[in-house]
């Protein structure tokens, strides 16, 4: 990690314990009642009373993230890859995937539930249908940002159709594609918490359900602890992905 990383982090760290600690003196200032805003120290310590609670609820939630935002990737890739060999899709499979990405989530998830019940399926769909998008437009913006000039030099050696999406149109959009997957990791769990709300029997969106109904904001906090960490996590892994796949750019 080079120092300029390090300082980042040292900064990112003091300004979150800085946050914490606000929020800790604010509430005991201003003694707010625990269902309005309980304190961070009354949030961890509900974290750490249901260690194992928590612990099975990620796993579910994660579980589902992970699993629709690689069928998002793969869905993605692969209309890409379709678009580039035959250019007159272009304009149908747009249309279709503004249509999908214009449905508000709310209204797709209970439809989902309904059709597909109440178990992993309807959730990674839903996060799938999500996080599709943003690969989809970013990747099909990459390999239309190609280089003419790089094409044309490709062309001279009489590489095919195929030849110059594998070895020169998709290189070109791998930098689109992870600016994408930054927005979509974390953006597959809310995805994911979204769809437990309308039904499921387990996962963090089904604790912060019960919560939300019981007005236990502690337990309902700590979820959403939980989930802030992972999405950090997530972004942190494609930051690394990106940085070992795409490495002619971290030089």
């Amino acid at each position: 990690m080079s120092r300029l990383d390090s300082t980042g982090c040292a900064l990112a760290l003091l300004i979150v314990g800085a946050t914490f600690l606000g929020w800790e003196l604010g509430v005991q200032f201003f003694q707010a009642p625990v269902y309005i805003l309980p304190a961070p120290s009354r949030i961890l310590a509900t974290l750490s009373a249901n260690a194992s609670v928590y612990a099975l609820a990620t796993l579910i939630t994660l579980g589902e993230a992970v699993v629709g935002l690689l069928l998002g990737i793969l869905g993605g890739v692969i209309l890409v890859s379709l678009i580039s060999l035959w250019p007159g899709l272009e304009q149908g499979v747009m249309i279709v995937a503004i249509l999908v990405k214009s449905t508000p989530l709310v209204a797709i998830a209970p439809l989902l539930t309904i059709w597909l019940g109440f178990g992993v399926l309807p959730k990674v769909v839903l996060v799938a249908v999500l996080t599709f998008f943003p690969v989809l437009v970013n990747m099909l913006s990459g390999i239309q940002a190609t280089e003419p000039a790089l094409l044309e030099v490709f062309r001279s050696w009489h590489a095919s159709q195929r030849e110059l999406f594998r070895h020169v149109r998709v290189p070109y959009a791998l930098p689109y594609v992870f600016a994408a997957l930054k927005v979509s990791g974390p953006l597959a769990l809310v995805g994911a918490v979204v769809a437990e709300w309308t039904g499921a029997s387990g996962g963090l969106g089904r604790l912060m359900w019960l919560a939300y109904t019981n007005l236990n904001l502690p337990q309902l906090f700590a979820a959403v602890f939980i989930l802030a960490l992972a999405g950090i996590s997530l972004y942190a892994l494609m930051v690394y992905t990106e940085r070992r796949i795409v490495f002619w750019q971290h030089r």
